[in-house]
């Protein structure tokens, strides 16, 4: 029989910058949820990745800036599809954001 788990399980309630636990992986794609605590990347950084990457908001808020200048306010159920090479960053995150990432190789 399957082991069933729960996405929110031990999520600290305070703690560090961003907890990343995958949750599942394959050589087509990658499942993580990642805890984010008042989190914002670092100043001139941006995400840059080689493969897609599909983000949904299970719990808190987060803001998200793009290179072209354009940014996303997201809230507890909303997702977004980011394409691969669309350079990103996290502008800030709320006290405990909780998101489910999938990476699609």
């Amino acid at each position: 029989m399957a082991a069933v788990g729960n996405i929110f399980a031990d999520i600290a309630q305070i703690g560090g910058d961003e907890q990343f636990s995958t949750l599942l992986e394959n050589s087509a794609l990658k499942i993580e949820r990642i805890e984010s605590h008042f989190h914002s990347s670092p100043e001139g950084f941006w995400y840059d990745q080689a493969e897609d990457e599909w983000v949904m908001i299970l719990r808190g808020e987060a803001t998200l800036e793009f290179a072209d200048g354009a940014a996303l306010q997201l809230k507890e159920g909303d997702y977004l599809m980011i394409p691969r090479r669309k350079k990103h960053r996290v502008c800030r995150t709320g006290a405990t954001t909780v998101w489910l990432v999938i990476h699609i190789k």
